[in-house]
C-alpha cells in the first residue's frame, strides 16, 4: 500500500480501563489502512504490562512496553516514538476507538512532504448516554474532545491535539519529544498542552512545516461519569490556565496564546450568546452552558495567573526530551 508506515502508539497506566484498552487495540487492528505495528507503553504499572504482555503474546503486529522516563503522559509517548519503527507515529487515547479509516485519511495527508504533523475529530461518547445539558460544545477540549470553534475539513492549524494526532519520524528529529513536566500523569494531575508546546517548537525548528487536522480521521472518545459534573470541568479548565502559562515560558506568550486569543474573543463570545438566546426561547441547558463558558475562562484565566507567578519564581519545571531510537524504548533527556 503507498504512503508511510504507520505506527501507533497507545499509553496506559491503570487495569482500571482494561477493556477500554482492549477496545482501542482492536479498532487499530482493523484499519482499513494497516498499521505496521501497535505498540502499548504502560506507565510504571508492572501488574498491567505483565497482564498485557500475556494477553498479546501471539499477537506480533503489538508490543508491550515499559515508560522509559519519569511517570507521564509526555515520557510514555516518548517512549513509544523511540521504539517505534514506522515513518509516521499515530497516538491513540487508551479510553478511544478510531474508525476505520482512521490511519487511511493520515496516510493521506502525508501526500505533501511538507506535512509533519496530521491531527483528527475525537468524538465524545458520554458515560451517561447523552450531553449534558449544561456542558457547552466550546469547551469540549475539557474532556479531550473535538471543540466548537475549530474550522471543519483539512485544514493547516498552529497545533494538533495529542489524543488523536500523528507526526513524521522526522519532525522528533528536529525539535525533540513530548516535554515532560506538561502533560497529565495519570489520574493525580488534569494537566495538558504538551502537543501545543511541541507542535509550536516544530514550526520553529522548521518554519516550512505544515500541520493539518482532518475532521475524517475520527475517534470515539470515552468520556467518564466523573467528568460529566461541574467539578471536574473547573478543574480541568484551572489545569488547562496553569499548562498554558507553561507553554507560555516555553515558547513566549505570542505564539503560545495565538490561536486562544481568537477563541476567546470571537468563539467564546458567540457561545455565551446562543446560550442565552436559548434560555430567552425556553431551551433546556441554555443558561447553563453561557454560565458555564464565562466560568470556564474566569478559572482558566485565573490559573494561567497562578501559573505564570510559578514559573516566575522557578517553581515549575519540565523537560525537553532529545528522542534516541533503540529497540528498548529508552530516551535520553536535555534539560530546558
Amino acid at each position: 500500500m503507498s504512503g508511510p508506515d504507520i505506527s501507533v502508539v497507545i499509553c496506559v497506566y491503570t487495569e482500571d480501563r482494561w477493556e477500554d484498552i482492549l477496545a482501542a487495540v482492536a479498532s487499530v487492528r482493523t484499519q482499513s489502512r494497516p498499521a505496521l505495528e501497535t505498540l502499548l507503553v504502560v506507565d510504571h504499572n508492572p501488574a498491567l504490562q505483565d497482564r498485557l504482555t500475556k494477553e498479546y503474546k501471539e499477537t506480533g503486529a503489538v508490543r508491550v512496553l515499559a515508560n522509559a522516563g519519569p511517570r507521564g503522559l509526555s515520557a510514555g509517548r516518548n517512549t513509544g516514538i523511540a521504539a517505534s519503527r514506522g515513518e509516521v507515529i499515530a497516538f491513540l487515547d487508551d479510553d478511544a476507538v478510531a474508525e476505520r479509516n482512521w490511519l487511511r485519511r493520515f496516510a493521506e495527508g502525508y501526500a505533501d512532504p511538507r506535512v509533519l504533523a496530521v491531527g483528527g475529530r475525537t468524538v465524545p461518547i458520554w458515560a451517561s448516554g447523552r450531553r449534558p445539558a449544561w456542558f457547552p460544545e466550546e469547551f469540549d477540549w475539557v474532556v479531550g474532545c473535538t471543540y466548537r470553534g475549530l474550522p471543519p475539513g483539512r485544514v493547516q492549524v498552529r497545533n494538533v491535539l495529542g489524543g488523536n494526532a500523528s507526526f513524521r519520524r522526522t519532525a522528533f528529529d528536529a525539535a525533540g519529544g513530548f516535554a515532560t513536566g506538561i502533560g497529565r500523569d495519570g489520574d493525580r494531575r488534569p494537566l495538558g498542552c504538551e502537543e501545543t508546546e511541541l507542535c509550536i517548537r516544530l514550526t520553529r525548528a522548521r518554519p516550512d512545516a505544515v500541520l493539518l487536522i482532518d475532521d475524517r480521521a475520527v475517534i470515539h472518545h470515552r468520556v467518564p461519569e466523573a467528568r460529566e459534573h461541574f467539578g471536574y470541568f473547573r478543574t480541568r479548565a484551572y489545569a488547562e490556565g496553569l499548562s498554558k502559562a507553561l507553554v507560555a515560558r516555553s515558547v513566549g506568550a505570542g505564539k503560545g496564546l495565538e490561536s486562544e486569543r481568537r477563541y476567546t474573543t470571537r468563539v467564546l463570545p458567540a457561545g455565551v450568546a446562543r446560550g442565552l438566546r436559548d434560555a430567552l426561547l425556553a431551551r433546556p441547558g441554555g443558561a447553563g452552558r453561557a454560565g458555564a463558558i464565562v466560568a470556564g475562562v474566569l478559572t482558566a484565566a485565573g490559573g494561567y495567573v497562578v501559573g505564570r507567578a510559578r514559573t516566575r519564581r522557578g517553581g515549575a519545571t519540565f523537560s525537553v526530551v532529545r528522542i534516541e531510537k533503540t529497540t528498548q524504548g529508552s530516551t535520553g533527556e536535555a534539560h530546558d
